[in-house]
């Protein structure tokens, strides 16, 4: 029932996000206590504001009531990928390459599940992250998560 929402959801803001020049992220439909959340994430060129997150909020709100995908109540928030954005479309390790990520993998990859380091390349079929002087290949179809992260 998720995918189905979130598909739909995804299906109503592409159009809006293409047109007005965003990017969408990631569409997320979780419970958190008690709560039901869908969880928009957009981003743009230089980044995205609370303006940009009321103008999409705006726009989903009177989408959302008018298609009504989804039959629960829920709270409906938008968002920015933050500094930790998730890496989830081929474009976005694209454009992560040569920058610090942190990459969780299905099943043992050089005998480890997760990476952090620098992604040095992607191919479509697989990503390479140094961590050090060590290189780790890591088949795209084994990554579970992959996001930015943080250098502290």
């Amino acid at each position: 029932m998720n995918e189905s929402i979130i598909n739909a959801v995804k299906a109503l803001a592409e159009p809006y996000m293409e047109e007005h020049g965003y990017e969408l992220v990631d569409v997320e439909f979780v419970k958190e206590g008690g709560n039901r959340i869908l969880r928009i994430v957009a981003d743009k060129p230089g980044g995205i504001d609370i303006e940009d997150c009321s103008r999409i909020s705006e726009y989903m709100s009177a989408k959302l009531d008018e298609v009504d995908p989804i039959p629960d109540a829920y709270f409906l928030e938008v968002t920015s990928p933050g500094a930790e954005r998730p890496l989830k479309k081929p474009a976005d390790f694209e454009r992560a390459v040569g920058k610090h990520v942190f990459v969780t993998t299905y099943e043992p990859v050089d005998g480890r599940k997760e990476f952090e380091g620098e992604l040095t390349a992607y191919d479509g079929e697989q990503l390479v992250v140094r961590i050090g002087r060590q290189s780790h290949a890591i088949p795209a179809g084994k990554v579970a998560t992959a996001r930015l992260a943080v250098i502290l």
